[in-house]
This record gives structure tokens, sequence and C-alpha cells, in this order.
């Protein structure tokens, strides 16, 4: 390479340098003609904006739902579960000296009166057993009436001295002997009456037919156990377990809301008798709730129960406006400035209807709906009332 070769070299470079400085200056130049040009409009905005301050920040500030819950009768509940049962059960067995079962006559869910057969026990050696004392009794009313015609005939030859005085008293002693051996006879054949009366397996109340435990054919006994069951009266009664705390607020008389499991009606009760007795095991009582017989209501099956154990006025929630964290329950008030306040709360009875609460609150204050989880304290809102529902 010769000279002209290498100054003609550096000469292209320093232009290439100087190009690449010129050109760098113009990017700085536009850059902070940009920024001052931001702060131009920022600074316009600002002052043409300067009135609407306030505007903007409520126009900025989240919009919440909030309720005025007001005060409203709020019942006092007491959850339990427990098994349906007739209330007076009453076991139907064998009598008499029992035999073979000739006929059933009810079936379960049937109605009968009050002494009505349930079951007929064959009887045929028991009815000529009456048969004959009853010819017994007949016997000894003949000879009986014998022994008044002798009698009467000896009192009319007292007078001619054909009878002593000795002979009347042994005809008088023989009369009433024979009508002693009458009524002798009379009860044995009440007695034989009453024994095949027996025999037949009766209601020994009005009631609903739960339960049969006999067959035709069957020979039964005093020994052969529980035959029937029957619910006096057709009334049930749900065994209702309530915990220890509970069982103190329950007492007779006392509404209570019945619910078997699977079936989606609820039957009306009322609180007859509470356990003076606490399972020392479970720690839980019996409150026994009478109900009327409907066939929904089987013996043996689950239900659960509302026992409604009075009633108070406090504003009531829904369950979304009550929040909580280590130091208890809460909820977000909206106050005069339309600022986010934490107030704290102490909740009572919670059902599908809200949440009662009976400390914090006056009923009055406008409550955040649901957002209280997104909410700071002081925070700006917009609240839109919502009505309460009654």
């Amino acid at each position: 390479m010769n000279y002209e070769t290498r100054f003609a070299g550096e000469a292209g470079a320093d232009v290439d340098h100087d190009t690449a400085r010129r050109r760098k200056r113009l990017i700085i130049a536009f850059a902070v003609a940009a920024l001052l040009a931001v702060a131009a409009t920022i600074t316009a905005l600002r002052f043409m904006g300067s009135g609407d301050t306030a505007t903007d920040q409520v126009t900025q500030a989240p919009v919440v739902t909030v309720i005025a819950p007001g005060e409203q009768a709020v019942d006092r509940v007491v959850n339990a579960t427990g098994s349906l049962a007739a209330r007076r059960e009453m076991p139907v067995g064998v009598v008499g000296e029992g035999g073979m079962v000739a006929r059933v006559l009810v079936e379960p869910g049937d109605w009968v009166k009050a002494g009505a057969p349930l079951a007929v026990i064959e009887r045929s050696v028991q009815t000529q057993e009456a048969r004959a004392l009853a010819a017994q009794v007949e016997v000894a009313r003949a000879d009986a009436r014998l022994a008044d015609a002798e009698l009467e005939r000896a009192q009319a030859l007292v007078a001619r001295g054909f009878i002593s005085k000795a002979d009347i008293d042994r005809k008088t002693a023989t009369r009433d002997a024979a009508r002693a051996r009458v009524n002798v006879a009379l009860a044995q054949l009440r007695e034989a009456n009453a024994r095949t009366g027996r025999l037949d397996i009766r209601a020994p109340a009005a009631g609903l037919v739960l339960t049969r435990n006999v067959e035709p054919g069957q020979v039964v006994g005093p020994s052969s156990g529980i035959l029937f069951r029957l619910a006096k009266g057709g009334q049930m009664e749900l065994l209702a377990r309530v915990s220890e705390d509970d069982l103190a607020r329950v007492s007779p008389g006392m509404e209570s809301r019945v619910t078997p499991v699977g079936s989606d009606r609820t039957f009306t009760g009322q609180v007859w008798q509470v356990s003076p007795v606490i399972d020392p095991q479970s720690r839980l009582g019996m409150a026994r709730i009478a109900l009327n017989y409907d066939k929904a209501l089987r013996p043996g099956g689950f239900a659960s129960a509302r026992i409604i154990s009075g009633s108070t006025q406090s504003p009531l929630l829904p369950e979304s406006a009550v929040q909580s964290d280590d130091e208890g329950n809460y909820v977000y008030i909206i106050d005069q400035k339309n600022m986010a306040v934490r107030r704290r709360v102490e909740v009572g009875q919670v059902s599908s209807e809200g949440v009662a609460i009976t400390k914090g609150l006056t009923g009055r204050e406008k409550v955040v709906l649901s957002a209280g989880a997104f909410l700071n304290p002081g925070q700006k809102v917009r609240p839109e009332l919502q009505k309460a529902a009654r």
C-alpha cells in the first residue's frame, strides 16, 4: 500500500466518525424536545382542569354497592338432628295361652280402633270346653229348681206334723248348696269364655299399625314376643339430639320445623319434652318434638329440626357483607364523606336469610354489600344504595 492510499483511508474514517456524532446529537435533541412537549402538555392540562380536581377524583373512585339493613325480627334457632319414632309406641303380643293363628286381620299402615282384633287364634277345643261348662250350668240350675220344690213341699207339711224342723233345715241347706253350685258353674263358664276371648290379639288403643310379625298357621304363645307394633293415635315425634349449650335454650312448647331426609317437605311440630340428663359421652341431650301423622314421617327415619327459641330485633346482612380476620368479624361502612370505614361487629344467628348482627351496628349505616375484601380504610368510593330485603 502506498502513502496516498493510506491517507485516503484515514480521511474516510474521520468522515464516518463525524457523521455518527452529528446523528447522535440530533437524536438527543429530538428526545429533549419531546420531553419538553410532554411537560408543556401536562402543565397546560393542569391549568385547564385545576377547577375540576375533586370531580376527577370522584370519577376515578370505585363504585360499591351498599345497604342500609335497618332492624328486623330475627328468629333465634337451635339446629338439631335425630330419628323419627312413634310418640307412644304400643307393642302387642299374646295375652292368653296362645295357639295356632287362624287369621291376621291387619297390615302395616292400617288404622284400628281400641279393642279391634288384629289376629284370630284357632279355638275349637276352647269352644267345646265352653259348651260343656254351659251344660253343667243347666244341670246345676235343674238341681237348684228341684231343691226349691222339695223345700216348698216340706214347708207345707210342717204344720200338719209330717215333717220335722230338722228335715226343713236339711232341705234348706240342700237348696242353698244347689244354688251355690249354679253360681260355681256360671263362674267356670265365664272364665272359659274370658280365656277364649283372650285368644284374639286385640289393639289396646286406637292407632296406626306400624309392624306385623305373625302369619296364619303360626303357633304363638306368651313367649312369642311382640307380634304387632302400633303408634297410639298415629302420633309421631322426632328424637332431636341437641348440644349441651343449645339444650339450655330449649323448653317445652317451642315451635319447631322438621324436614325428613330425602324430602323437600317441612312439618311443623312442638317440643313437648326436654331430657333432664346429658349423655356424658356425646355431651348431647334429647328434645322430643311432637308431630301429627303424615305418610312422609316414617318411624326410624332421619330428620333435621330447626327449633325456634325466640326472636330479637337485629340488623340482618348477607354473608358477603361480613368479613373476618385474626381480630374477628368486621364490615365496611361508608361515612358522610364517602370514605370506607372498618367497623368491628359481633354476629349472632346465621341462616339462609343472612347473618344477624348482635353488636356493632344500629342498622342505619351504609354497609358495603360485597366489595369489602377489596377496600382499605379511608378509601374514597362511590356508593350505590341497594334496598334491603325484607
